[in-house]
């Protein structure tokens, strides 16, 4: 489900839980194109999160087909570099990448929080500003970053950059929160929207389902991943 001009949480991993990126160089190359196809298929990145064996951003599309653009294209630049660079053939990514609307200040901010708490949740830093492959630096920081365009939700946060980013740092002062992580792995995984009232009141009347599937089993490869993989060496 998508939605123009409402923000979208895209997590797409690495096939078969594989790295996606070895080196740094890898992330530097997936950035630049992945700021070029944003200004070409007219999606606004608020936030990113580059981990070993997947990905996630938060961004707004102004057309209902710009995110399967973006993504498609943005598979077709980077996965031939990642095989050329490191001597390998066939599938990067693991099918499509899954996706769910993300509205209201509570799931908004909380999604920026999220994905700048994955390297965390990983065990690979002690604070999201100990990771370099986030939009933290920039969201948190006030460090430029020329991919970024803020949300209308982090820009209510103050009226001033410097009050903003300070704003912004105490979303992280309350510590762990399962039950909203849980929310955005559900939602992501299953494709339902997580909106405040107004929007979803919109998306029932449209047939849209709003809360993920009954329990039950489930195949193997769909069981729930593990953010978390040891980060590997940078080193040629």
């Amino acid at each position: 489900m998508i939605v123009p001009d409402v923000a979208l949480h895209i997590r797409q991993r690495g096939n078969d839980r594989q790295a996606c990126f070895r080196h740094e160089s890898d992330r530097l190359v997936y950035l630049s194109n992945l700021g070029d196809l944003c200004r070409r298929w007219r999606c606004a990145l608020h936030a990113y999160c580059l981990m070993t064996n997947h990905v996630h951003l938060l961004l707004t599309p102004s057309d209902e087909d710009g995110p399967a653009l973006l993504m498609r294209d943005l598979g077709r630049a980077y996965v031939p570099y990642f095989n050329r660079r490191h001597g390998r053939t066939g599938s990067l990514w693991e099918g499509r990448f899954r996706s769910c609307l993300v509205d209201s200040p509570e799931y908004v901010l909380g999604c920026y929080r999220y994905l700048d708490l994955n390297p965390v949740r990983a065990g690979m830093v002690g604070s999201p500003a100990g990771y370099r492959w986030s939009s933290h630096a920039a969201n948190g920081l006030g460090r430029d970053d020329p991919l970024l365009t803020p949300h209308a939700e982090y820009l209510a946060l103050a009226d001033e950059p410097t009050k903003r980013c300070r704003g912004y740092l105490g979303l992280f002062a309350s510590g762990k929160d399962e039950a909203l992580t849980s929310a955005f792995r559900e939602a992501t995984d299953g494709g339902y929207p997580l909106v405040g009232d107004a929007l979803k009141a919109r998306l029932a009347a449209a047939g849209v389902r709003l809360e993920r599937a009954k329990p039950g089993p489930r195949r193997e490869n769909e069981k729930e991943e593990i953010d978390a993989q040891p980060e590997l060496s940078t080193a040629k």
